[in-house]
């Protein structure tokens, strides 16, 4: 099959609002690398923005009406964007389309075979896997990830093979626009609060999904994963669906048997199609090795050698944000940490936990949206509780105003509640100076969150440094 060279119907002169934001900036650059007039605009400067400069690309900061070209063919925007952007209302008035994230996304993949990872966490890391694994095969995907691999803008890639990895979001149900020919689903949690009440609402959200499988194509779920599960229970017997389920359950089709730490990486062993395949993850904890045999999976489901592929997922190395060493300094390795979902959090600690030894674990943790504190603040704080100290910043609000009553202090409360050892912090400036005053040679300092807590790092070993 060959790839599209070509642009999708109005895409040659795309304006994206919000273009420096993972998944838009990877959409941007796949189109630049495709040829188009790439122009948008973002409230901040930015490395990533620097990235998609260098491609080409033409990036404002701030938002402005005179920003959108009076030639742009469409203007692109995502979830976050408010009704009241002046790009947006420019727009009208220009009588340009206006075209979600998603539907562009969708744009990019026709032609191509696709994977589509979704689940309520681990889809960075699972799209990251199967990426640098394909590449590292001479595969040559196209990919969008809502992570940078290495570098800023290394989100995305237009690439000559026939694949297109990307990840699929469950959170305003944008994934219900893409036809992928593998689909995975890692996991199905109660999360995004304003746009879903219930589990049974998630659950047919994810129903939808697999409904837009190709005909002929696979579904690759977790096992043991409750929500995965019942998603899988409820499509199995779908005519031209394969369902491959994975799991260290003696009765998933691809079976973990063993998982081994083995410091900051760990070793897995897998039965597929009656063969024991043994390979390396280069990134710790039990919840990576889990999406990498997500990965193995939806690649064998393609074609891909199994052995082939193990032997490829090696290469991944991590992804920014996802346990992200940062640094060292005075005796103190300082890693960044994305995890906002009681479940990540969890993994993650338990991850770091078990590479780290004797040494002492302190988090820095940023509560993210007040829907996602207000529905899990308590389950937050528990989590925090396996941390030897943390400190509580002030609730990064991204996209949400304000809710009555709603702040750090639920995650605060049941985190003591728990036996945790925590400090409320308000001015994030001052994290550094606090960090640097509790920690000693040896131990590890995990910034967590989905808002600007990654920009504390640097900061934090700058400080122990003096």
């Amino acid at each position: 099959m060959t790839p599209p060279s070509g642009l999708p119907n109005a895409m040659e002169r795309p304006h994206f609002i919000g273009i420096g934001g993972a998944g838009m900036s990877g959409i941007a650059k796949i189109l630049a690398q495709r040829g188009a007039e790439v122009a948008g605009s973002d409230a901040r400067d930015s490395e990533t923005a620097a990235a998609l400069r260098a491609h080409g690309a033409t990036v404002h900061i701030g938002h402005a009406a005179g920003h959108l070209a009076d030639d742009a063919t469409c203007v692109v925007v995502s979830s976050a964007i408010r009704a009241d952007n002046p790009e947006l209302a420019r727009a009208a008035e220009l009588g340009v389309p206006v075209v979600h994230r998603s539907d562009a996304l969708a744009a990019l993949m026709d032609g191509l075979r696709p994977i589509a990872v979704a689940g309520t966490h681990g889809k960075t890391t699972t799209t990251s896997m199967l990426a640098v694994s394909l590449s590292a095969l001479g595969l040559d995907p196209s990919y969008a990830i809502g992570g940078d691999l290495d570098a800023p803008g290394s989100n995305a890639h237009h690439g000559a093979g026939d694949i297109f990895v990307a990840e699929a979001d469950e959170s305003d149900r944008s994934f219900h626009k893409y036809a992928p020919q593998v689909a995975i689903i890692l996991n199905a949690e109660l999360d995004h609060h304003a746009n879903y009440a219930s589990m049974e609402e998630i659950h047919e959200s994810f129903e939808t999904f697999v409904a837009r499988i190709v005909p002929g194509g696979t579904l690759v779920v977790a096992h043991g994963q409750e929500g995965a599960a019942e998603i899988a229970r409820r499509v199995r017997g779908t005519e031209g669906l394969t369902v491959v389920t994975y799991g260290e359950e003696a009765d998933a089709d691809v079976r973990i048997e063993k998982i081994t730490p083995r410091g900051l990486t760990s070793e897995v062993t897998v039965v597929l199609d009656g063969r024991t395949i043994t390979f390396t993850v280069s990134v710790p904890g039990r919840h990576y090795a889990h999406n990498a045999v997500a990965a193995l999976a939806a690649g064998v489901a393609l074609g891909i050698p199994a052995e082939d592929l193990a032997g490829a997922i090696g290469k991944y190395t991590g992804v920014k944000r996802r346990l992200q060493l940062k640094g060292e300094a005075a005796g103190v390795q300082v890693i960044d940490s994305y995890a906002h979902h009681p479940t990540e959090m969890t993994a993650d600690l338990e991850a770091i936990r078990g590479a780290a030894g004797d040494s002492r674990i302190l988090v820095v943790f940023q509560p993210h949206l007040f829907s996602r504190t207000q529905e899990l603040g308590k389950e937050m704080g528990q989590a925090l509780a396996l941390a030897d100290s943390a400190v509580v910043l002030d609730i990064y609000p991204a996209r949400e105003d304000p809710i009555p009553g709603v702040t750090s202090e639920i995650i605060i409360t049941a985190a003591r509640a728990a036996g945790a050892d925590v400090t409320a912090e308000h001015d994030k400036e001052s994290v550094a100076d606090v960090i640097a005053g509790m920690a000693k040679p040896g131990d590890l300092v995990l910034t967590m969150g989905a808002g600007d807590v990654t920009d504390l790092g640097p900061a934090i070993l700058a400080r122990l440094s003096h």
